[in-house]
């Protein structure tokens, strides 16, 4: 994602966001797909949810790659609750300089009020990871993966050639079969995990 963001800083945006999109979905992904593929090698399917939980090794490697976890867990919060902020920010009249008191101090409380909400819920939900893997499946695949092509088909459906078009169209069945199947997968995991129910059980 920081790749994509920096692209859009200087001119021409739309040639470097394209440079940034082939580097996220080609170099940037290997590392994703290792540790999902290398983890399930390594630990089968009997691993806890957070992988580093079943990890063993040196205790300074495990608590550098939780500290490097949680930094990462922050910065995607703030990313994801941008759109929070700007509506806070919005509706209750914040303009002017970010480091105006009045301002500081509602997106201090404010922001910091909605993290500290969103971890509770977190910690408290049971078997939160099932629950990730469910709104997944049925937004974050759909909206990243199916709805993209889609979209690219529908609007520049003239100016592709039959090889694209089928392309696009191979990936939304694909990516629609994949949603589907993960998404039966989490419905399951939290029938299952559900026996075992009790508030904080990830904590």
């Amino acid at each position: 994602m920081l790749p994509e963001i920096q692209a859009t800083v200087k001119q021409p945006v739309v040639k470097n966001m394209m440079k940034a999109l082939y580097f996220q979905f080609t170099a940037g992904v290997l590392p994703m797909y290792a540790v999902t593929f290398i983890g399930y090698w390594a630990y089968g399917s009997s691993t806890s949810t957070y992988l580093l939980n079943s990890v063993s090794g040196p205790l300074w490697v495990k608590a550098l790659a939780n500290i490097s976890a949680f930094l990462q867990s922050v910065i995607s919060l703030h990313i994801f609750a941008s759109p929070t902020y700007e509506f806070m920010d919005t509706k209750y009249g914040i303009k002017g300089s970010p480091l105006a008191l009045k301002n500081l101090l509602f997106r201090t409380v404010a922001r910091g009020s909605y993290i500290a909400v969103s971890t509770l819920l977190s910690a408290l939900l049971p078997f939160l990871g099932d629950f990730m893997s469910l709104t997944g499946a049925i937004s974050t695949f759909p909206l990243t993966f199916i709805l993209a092509n889609h979209m690219y088909v529908v609007a520049m459906n003239d100016k592709l050639s039959p090889v694209q078009k089928l392309w696009h169209w191979l990936n939304v069945c694909f990516f629609g079969l994949m949603s589907l199947a993960a998404a039966i997968a989490a419905v399951r995991l939290i029938v299952v995990d559900s026996k075992n129910f009790h508030v904080f059980a990830d904590v």
